[in-house]
């Protein structure tokens, strides 16, 4: 039997590799580690905040941040070559739309998203054990689950807040405007909802809805800072609390951000089962996060996968594979609504 024409030129290429340069430096490109360090270095000290006024010499900078003259202006140029700051004049550096925001001030700053976490990138270095094993890498490195050493260290549980801000003030302008039944919601419970910045953002555009917040008790201790400084205290109840344990009964919404893929399938069934316990008969589940899809688009869902195997062991689902844990947990999906980021899913009891 012949082999289907596509099959024939899959074999034809793994025999003869072609001789292809740009596909090598494409390659290169993809592989570099020098980049993402250098992002986040110039995101530790600050670097875009020094050009907010316009173009800087390297020396005035360096004093500026503290940082020695001519290894910053190594760093400099390196983030140049890839559109990152631009180098006006010889020694003299500016903005560009790449490096814009990573100012504070930006209306969707990323300053904070990318950290040096030292115990990440500690984990990182083994990500191997996390392909050979599919286990947490992170949990290799340090002999603890992520969670449990970020509770137990408060500054990288610190700047591991900043990445989930940045992600917020992200997910804030795609996903809002992208669902037509965020104004109907009087009550909305956010479980595992952090330190409250995403329900923040929900009841500053619509102020007819009351929120509660639910998380671990560490988690929530900065919750009335962010819901302060966004205006909303007097709408949101802060409950410290494992959403394993009880979840505040009778809202009209629950909200699961980033949260279940977390969970292996026991403990995410336990956490549906008791959101449907707490669920009214004509309440509703918001659950936002990336789907295991198959192809070779590139999507969010992808990345976040790789995230979740090597710092805490999880991993994405099909949405087929989300529908079986519903129907076990007496839920049922009603509809998909596609963001810029990633799908919601608009879940009912059954």
């Amino acid at each position: 039997m012949k082999s289907p024409a596509g099959s024939e030129a899959t074999e034809a290429r793994s025999r003869n590799p072609r001789f292809d340069v740009p596909s090598v430096m494409r390659l290169t490109e993809l592989a570099d580690i020098v980049v993402p360090f250098a992002i986040r270095v110039a995101c530790e000290l600050r670097i875009a905040d020094e050009l907010a006024d316009g173009p800087r010499t390297v020396d005035e900078i360096a004093r500026s941040v503290g940082a020695d003259p001519r290894a910053l202006l190594r760093l400099l140029r390196a983030l140049t070559a890839r559109g990152i700051f631009t180098e006006v004049e010889p020694g003299l550096f500016g903005h560009t739309a790449l490096s814009e925001p990573l100012r504070d001030d930006h209306p969707l700053s990323m300053r904070e998203a990318y950290p040096l976490i030292p115990a990440d990138i500690q984990a990182w270095s083994r990500f191997d054990v996390s392909v050979r094993t599919g286990g947490s890498a992170f949990e290799h490195v340090h002999g603890q689950g992520y969670w449990e050493h970020m509770a137990e260290r408060p500054e990288e549980a610190h700047r591991f807040d900043g990445t989930q801000r940045a992600a917020t003030r992200l997910e804030l302008r795609t996903i809002l405007p992208a669902y037509d039944g965020w104004a109907t919601i009087g009550s909305l419970v956010d479980a595992g909802g952090g330190n409250g910045a995403f329900l923040a953002g929900i009841l500053r555009r619509f102020r007819d809805t009351h929120g509660t917040l639910l998380d671990l008790p560490h988690v929530v201790a900065g919750a009335d800072e962010v819901l302060r400084a966004a205006g909303v205290r007097d709408r949101c109840t802060v409950v410290g609390g494992s959403f394993f344990d009880e979840i505040p009964q009778g809202a009209d919404a629950y909200l699961l951000k980033r949260v279940l893929y977390h969970w292996d399938d026991d403990h995410a069934r336990t956490l549906l089962s008791n959101l449907r316990s707490a669920m009214r008969p004509d309440s509703r589940l918001l659950l936002l996060e990336p789907v295991a899809e198959p192809g070779d688009e590139l999507n969010a869902g992808k990345l976040y996968d790789l995230i979740l195997l090597t710092m805490a062991g999880g991993g994405l689902r099909s949405l087929e594979e989300i529908e079986a844990l519903l129907d076990k947990s007496g839920l049922r999906l009603a509809r998909v609504v596609r963001t810029m980021m990633f799908p919601m899913m608009e879940i009912v009891p059954r």
